[in-house]
């Protein structure tokens, strides 16, 4: 007996509408707190990152609290700062564009409230503004040319109607993991860099990818079976390409899962954005695009008009 996903299409798209619609409210809250609907990172807005970590081989005092520190920044002034405590005994500040003799005073600064600082841990990062919307625009141009060509060849590829529905997947697919990190943008301070800009390009891919194989299974029993209705022919197409969807799907999220445990801090979040879209890819192709395509046929067959 084939397992039929469209009996239930109104359960799957009402848990892709609640999950999408919580990433919206969390964009919707940063916007209003910083203007942006995710939390940006300076490679989009410029700035300067600072990280600073004490040095203790000698042994540190007890761990560090933000009020002197904030205090030393307000002296400075640079009171609207974001700074953060990292491990107990480093800071992460990050500010607006600071030049090369005002990051040596900031740093001398802190240095006078941490303590001696261990220099082989110093990071500093600097964009100017200008570079950074241009790394902005350049991102967000490559994700509409993507949708763009990925649009083109599904037309060429299918009918009108696979296509739409297939690009309907894919923005879903976007839509949630963007969601999901606004949410942690809102909850753990999460930033975006140029490498979620690459995360999404990837995810893009590899969803259209596993739609595309459904699809062609639908396409094919079509052609088998014509007097099949719809529904049969979209149930017996997931449930043939199911087994490869999910092993294709799991084997390269464990691969992920070991970069985010041990991939360090540059590729985690990069790692995260993908583990997040691979799986909501899987599941837009076998629950989304599937049923999106048998009920649209089902209503296009009842009302030919």
């Amino acid at each position: 007996m084939t397992w039929r996903v469209t009996q239930y299409q109104r359960l799957w798209w009402g848990i892709s509408l609640a999950v999408i619609l919580v990433g919206w409210v969390a964009m919707g809250i940063l916007w209003v707190q910083t203007g942006f609907p995710l939390r940006p990172s300076i490679d989009f807005v410029g700035g300067t990152r600072l990280q600073l970590e004490r040095d203790c081989r000698q042994g540190c005092p007890e761990p560090l609290t933000l009020p002197p520190l904030r205090a030393a920044l307000e002296e400075l002034g640079l009171a609207n700062s974001s700074l953060q405590i990292v491990g107990g005994q480093g800071v992460s500040l990050r500010t607006r564009f600071l030049p090369p003799a005002e990051r040596e005073r900031v740093q001398a600064k802190l240095a006078q409230v941490m303590g001696k600082l261990n220099l082989n841990q110093t990071q500093i990062d600097s964009i100017g503004p200008t570079f950074g919307r241009q790394i902005l625009v350049s991102g967000l141009l490559a994700l509409v040319v993507a949708f763009l060509g990925i649009g083109v060849y599904l037309s060429f590829r299918f009918q009108v109607d696979y296509s739409v529905l297939a690009f309907v997947a894919l923005a879903h697919d976007v839509l949630v993991t963007v969601g999901v990190f606004a949410l942690l943008g809102l909850l753990a301070g999460v930033e975006v860099d140029t490498l979620f800009v690459v995360a999404l390009l990837t995810i893009v891919g590899f969803s259209v990818n596993d739609t595309v194989v459904i699809y062609d299974r639908v396409r094919e029993l079509l052609k088998l079976h014509g007097d099949w209705p719809i529904q049969e022919v979209v149930d017996t197409a997931v449930a043939q390409t199911l087994t490869r969807s999910v092993n294709t799907t799991l084997t390269t999220v464990l691969s992920l899962v070991a970069i985010v445990l041990f991939g360090g801090e540059t590729l985690r979040w990069f790692a995260v954005a993908l583990i997040v879209g691979f799986l909501s890819g899987a599941y837009s192709s076998i629950f989304i695009a599937s049923t999106s395509l048998a009920w649209w046929r089902s209503r296009r067959a009842t009302n030919p008009a």
